[in-house]
């Protein structure tokens, strides 16, 4: 028979893989404690680092429908749970584990797909949501001010060219 903190716990953990959008699982095997709580505080508002039982951690998943991370729950686990902006945690964890190399990124999810630990230090290094979204705004701002002269343009254009044709009957009229 299941213990009742043991059910709370797969409860809680199940919750938290289904309302993250990301999780990234690590080893944490040689941190103290005030390195897991730095790590914490490293990862940002969106983010919760969890360190329970595999066996525990893996049923959770499970439940939640997540069973490509099954591989990963050997040794010492830790899962990063976010619920914001994936590219901040990941930052946080990849900055965290150049300063402790006894952080180790095993791999993880995103909205569902399993990710490497390479991949994941690949989304460390893209530009924050806030960075992009600008950008973005940037590049449509441009491109409308391009579209506003492109229809200026336009009109005037078209008043030259009517101008010169109408100067070119003119003296078509008065040569003949």
């Amino acid at each position: 028979m299941a213990r009742p903190d043991k059910v709370d716990a797969v409860e809680e953990m199940r919750e938290k893989f289904r309302n993250s959008n990301a999780a990234v699982v690590t080893a944490y095997t040689g941190l103290t404690v005030a390195q897991l709580q730095q790590l914490r505080r490293s990862l940002g508002e969106n983010a919760q680092y969890r360190v329970a039982k595999n066996t525990l951690t893996k049923i959770a998943a499970n439940e939640a429908g997540i069973t490509t991370l099954d591989d990963l729950f050997a040794g010492s686990s830790a899962v990063a749970f976010v619920t914001g902006d994936p590219v901040e945690a990941a930052k946080g964890l990849r900055d965290f584990a150049k300063d402790n190399p006894s952080l180790v990124i095993k791999g993880g999810v995103l909205d569902g797909k399993a990710m490497s630990a390479e991949e994941i230090k690949k989304l460390a290094d893209l530009e924050s949501r806030e960075v992009l979204l600008s950008k973005l705004a940037g590049a449509f701002k441009g491109k409308q001010s391009q579209t506003a002269q492109l229809f200026q343009a336009l009109p005037s254009k078209l008043v030259r060219t009517v101008d010169a044709l109408r100067a070119k009957q003119d003296e078509q009229g008065g040569a003949e």
